[in-house]
């Protein structure tokens, strides 16, 4: 595997050589970009402050989809995001910059205090109209949604998106052929940004035409695959797809039905199949279906998204609804009696997202 990545590094630098480098003929320039996000969530038929026992058994998680961000009850804190960017016309760089829960959870495989507010950090060189090296750490090119909301029609997230890639560390290069367009990369393993803490490297690639990129990461004992596509059907009209394939993990199919009513209102649905083949998400072997309908709302450079969302299991009783806290001798939570389970959850959220 190491030597095959050595040639794939190789020829990376091989294809980027037939290119002349040449100075910068004008001077780079800075862009600051971002967006802060809020919001407000709601079980419909749950309760809002039952606390459940995570993997390690503490009480200390609320009745979610466990999916990603966007999961705790009443008013809650997305991130502040900060996007530095330093373009030139052969050369720049990017430092995406994030604070607030969204912001951790995305990062988690962050080491040091210092690096866990980096959700991108990389410099790039244009190498020709064609080619394109970046090198450092960058977000993952796998799946439909991203970890920035101002740019996910949806405010919660897919399990597709929550129990993929969020973020890679490593050396690509981006080649432009026509219509055609291609990705070669070599990475440590999967969301290690800082560093690689076990020897062993992953390759990446993606091939796009049309609208639709087909996309893969290879290890020695893992693969995933995957298909991200969107069209404009109409001009008020548009259909997202994301189907996937992850080894020995999990696999899903995702459509994205997104409308304009006018200049400033939009309606999407998200209609989500995942089956969950380890017990990462739900439980081994089982699926679930998310039904997400959200409205966008824009009032210059803020959108509010009201959405209502449904995820039913394959299984029965698979979430626990509702139940009487117990405590210990201590007052510290020992469990839940008379629980209510049901293998549906219904939940509201209001979202706040400002772009700038």
């Amino acid at each position: 595997m190491k030597k095959f990545l050595c040639i794939v590094m190789m020829t990376i630098f091989a294809i980027s050589s037939t290119a002349v480098a040449q100075e910068e003929s004008s001077a780079p320039e800075l862009s600051i970009s971002g967006s802060v996000d809020a919001y407000y969530r709601a079980n419909l038929n749950a309760s809002n402050s039952l606390l459940l026992p995570d993997a390690d058994g503490e009480y200390n998680t609320y009745i979610a989809p466990t999916t990603s961000f966007a999961n705790k009850p009443g008013f809650a804190l997305g991130m502040a995001n900060v996007v530095l960017g330093l373009e030139g016309e052969k050369t720049g760089f990017v430092a995406d910059l994030v604070f607030g829960p969204r912001g951790t959870d995305a990062v988690f495989g962050s080491t040091t205090a210092s690096s866990s507010i980096i959700n991108q950090l990389y410099a790039y060189w244009n190498v020709s109209d064609a080619v394109t090296l970046t090198i450092g750490n960058f977000n993952t090119f796998l799946g439909y949604e991203v970890i920035s909301p101002a740019s996910n029609f949806n405010y919660s997230t897919s399990y597709m998106f929550s129990y993929g890639p969020f973020s890679h560390s490593g050396l690509k290069a981006d080649f432009t052929f026509g219509d055609v367009t291609a990705m070669l990369a070599v990475m440590n393993p999967t969301d290690a940004t800082d560093f690689n803490p076990s020897g062993d490297y992953v390759l990446g690639a993606q091939l796009g035409y049309g609208g639709a990129y087909f996309n893969f990461i290879y290890s020695d004992d893992f693969y995933q695959v995957d298909l991200t596509a969107g069209w404009d059907l109409t001009d008020a009209l548009y259909l997202g797809v994301n189907a996937t394939k992850a080894k020995d993990s999990f696999s899903g199919a995702a459509l994205y039905l997104q409308s304009s009513l006018s200049d400033s209102f939009s309606l999407g649905l998200r209609g989500e199949y995942f089956k969950d083949e380890a017990g990462f998400a739900i439980a081994a072997d089982e699926n679930v279906i998310d039904l997400t309908l959200s409205a966008n709302y824009s009032i210059g450079a803020l959108t509010l998204i009201p959405e209502f969302r449904i995820d039913m299991l394959s299984y029965d009783d698979g979430y626990v609804l509702k139940g009487d806290q117990t405590f210990d001798a201590n007052g510290n939570i020992s469990g839940i009696a008379n629980a209510e389970l049901g293998k549906s959850l219904s939940s509201f959220v209001l979202a706040a997202v400002y772009a700038f």
